[in-house]
């Protein structure tokens, strides 16, 4: 009965943000029926994982200001109410598409597709299907293992688990000082974020006891959930069955997006589904101008800070995209103009070594750029995903500085600009040392990378640029 009660409480994230997206009519209920049943079911699977995941934590944060103890009761109840709530509201506007969700069974196992495509399809979805087994596997076989995850986030879980309530968390200082007897506790990061441990800690409510093991399931499904979306989307953007699971596979087989699955307790791999989810979102409204895209890409945007202290940095990169989106025609101007005055200013303020963000900036005699190429190029954290990148850059640089992929384009060079900036003007550049800061910081944003390289390849294996982006950027510009 425990692991059934676990079950239903993994579960209830999932019907929440699936019924929330139901009753937004996300996506639109032509982009489900016209653009592939399965395409479209997946993504609002997906993403609604995803956003009940952070509607539980924030459900649960409520709760605690409140006075609330955190209980099965107190959290499951209502959030359940409100989801039945919503797919009532939905089913009686008629935004559920019934059809659409009995046709995604049939296109997973009798694709219309024939010949070796067939069986390639076949063999992609065993394989995908035996690594997501062989993963959650390793969550229920291993015990919370004792790294980062076993310092920084389960101590926080802990507490939060046996009291009920979230407790504060200082330094070593203010706790020496006495803050632990007036009700603080004390971890090796006290300023982290409390959305990962408040997960851990609902899998724990709905199991009905502390399991170190057993608290990390929702690993497992957030890298199925990131799954479904990227076949998604890549759906959503006109790529055949087979192209999109291609593209799911090359995401699922990410090796260190798998060991994150394997370890779980991160936050690393919830920022990478959050942060990849915001921008293709975002790169949803370039193309389509749906307002409902608009407000889902800043939303999951907003919640990035939620999830790590780097995501208020990762939600600024979507700024550059935003910008040449409004503005087609002078935005990539302003962009280019703005990365190189940025340039120009860290260089400067690296002179007298500065404090931003609590690292300082400061310009080394010799940089990591070798260590930073081991990180990308040398090892087996990325299979080939590097030298792809690299390929794909210089075979269709004037596809990416043009829509429909200009957007996401800047939003990707946002970010590989501030990887740079971090790993070779900050202090943190002696952590290339160990090459463990530099590869998880990257997982944030290699999904996304990946996306924007099987999109690329689709712009360059057609005769010419699909239509709908400029006439839509068009439209925007008058």
């Amino acid at each position: 009965m425990a692991y059934l009660a676990l079950a239903l409480g993994l579960a209830l994230p999932w019907m929440l943000g699936f019924a929330l997206l139901c009753a937004c009519d996300w996506p639109a209920g032509s982009a489900v029926t016209e653009r592939g049943a399965a395409g479209g079911t997946a993504l609002r699977l997906g993403y609604g994982y995803i956003v009940g995941l952070l509607l539980l934590t924030l459900w649960m944060r409520v709760l605690s200001f409140a006075g609330i103890s955190l209980g099965r009761l107190s959290i499951g109840v209502p959030l359940l109410a409100l989801a039945a709530a919503l797919l009532a509201w939905a089913r009686r506007r008629q935004r559920i598409p019934l059809q659409a969700l009995r046709a995604a069974p049939r296109v997973l196992l009798a694709p219309p597709l024939s010949g070796w495509q067939r069986v390639a399809w076949r063999l992609l979805s065993c394989w995908l299907a035996l690594r997501f087994a062989l993963l959650a596997a390793e969550v229920a076989w291993r015990p919370l293992y004792p790294w980062n995850a076993w310092v920084e986030w389960a101590t926080k879980a802990r507490v939060w688990y046996e009291l009920g309530r979230i407790v504060p968390f200082v330094n070593a200082d203010a706790w020496l000082a006495g803050a632990g007897a007036a009700g603080a506790y004390f971890d090796a990061s006290p300023n982290y974020p409390a959305t990962v441990p408040l997960l851990q800690v609902w899998s724990c409510i709905a199991l009905g006891r502390w399991d170190d093991s057993a608290m990390n399931w929702p690993w497992p499904l957030m890298l199925l959930a990131l799954s479904l979306c990227v076949y998604g989307a890549l759906r959503d953007a006109g790529l055949p069955l087979l192209g999109a699971l291609v593209g799911a596979y090359l995401v699922a087989s990410l090796p260190l997006l798998d060991v994150h699955v394997a370890l779980a307790g991160y936050a690393d791999l919830m920022m990478a589904c959050v942060y990849t989810l915001s921008a293709l979102a975002f790169y949803r409204w370039t193309l389509d101008r749906d307002r409902r895209d608009a407000a889902l890409a800043l939303l999951l945007a907003l919640a990035c800070p939620l999830i790590e202290l780097p995501g208020v940095i990762w939600a600024a990169t979507l700024l550059p995209g935003a910008v040449i989106a409004l503005l087609p025609r002078q935005g990539p101007r302003l962009v280019a103009l703005g990365f190189g005055v940025a340039a120009l200013v860290l260089l400067f303020l690296a002179q007298s070594s500065p404090l931003i963000l609590g690292h300082s900036l400061h310009v080394d005699f010799e940089p990591p750029w070798r260590s930073l190429a081991e990180a990308y190029f040398l090892f087996a954290n990325w299979h080939l995903l590097w030298y792809a990148v690299a390929a794909l850059s210089i075979i269709g640089a004037r596809r990416l500085a043009r829509p429909p992929l200009v957007a996401l384009t800047a939003v990707v060079v946002s970010g590989l600009a501030f990887l740079g900036v971090v790993f070779t003007l900050t202090n943190l550049a002696a952590w290339m040392a160990d090459f463990t800061a530099v590869n998880r910081a990257t997982l944030h944003l290699a999904p996304l990378l990946v996306m924007l390289c099987v999109l690329l390849w689709r712009e360059l294996s057609q005769a010419r640029p699909a239509a709908v982006a400029p006439v839509a950027l068009a439209t925007a510009d008058a």
